[in-house]
């Protein structure tokens, strides 16, 4: 462990971490127009996508982990760059599905190829993406992100 994070909670890691990761995605994807989070949004739809799925921006919202509003924001914005279409649901008028275009389509794949680099750059010190170390580091992010938090909950050992 580096010298420097010696000491330091596991919050604070996954806080410095997910920081790091932002940045490099942010530079990585900036050159073909697009910032992390509307990478996250467009890989996302991509994948809903090729399953067969047009889904609303709400469970695109609920997908990503994006607040309904920001993903309502970039999706607007993705719309007028002409990588996504939005539609009406014919279902229900009040939901929004959106699509990728064909050019939204080709950026994503594009932005997904730089983005899969930096990850097996990541994973590297683990033995790569396809190891055993990632595989279980990935297990522990999800059983992590499945976890849910209350702040206003105290553990019973907690003094107040």
């Amino acid at each position: 462990m580096s010298s420097a994070f010696e000491g330091a909670t596991p919050g604070f890691l996954v806080w410095r971490l997910s920081m790091k990761w932002r940045v490099a995605v942010d530079r990585a994807v900036a050159p073909l127009g697009l910032t992390h989070a509307q990478y996250a949004l467009v890989a996302s739809l991509h994948a809903m996508q090729r399953a067969g799925e047009r889904p609303s921006q709400r469970r695109l919202a609920d997908h990503t982990g994006l607040e309904p509003l920001y993903v309502s924001k970039l999706a607007r914005a993705l719309e007028s760059a002409g990588l996504l279409e939005r539609a009406r649901d014919p279902r229900d008028p009040r939901a929004v599905q959106l699509a990728l275009t064909e050019e939204g389509r080709e950026v994503t794949r594009r932005a997904i190829q730089v983005v899969q680099g930096l990850l097996r750059q990541l994973l590297e010190p683990l033995g790569g993406p396809d190891s055993p170390r990632a595989r279980e580091f990935t297990r522990d992010l999800t059983l992590l992100l499945d976890t849910p938090l209350d702040p206003f909950h105290h553990s019973e050992t907690e003094q107040p």
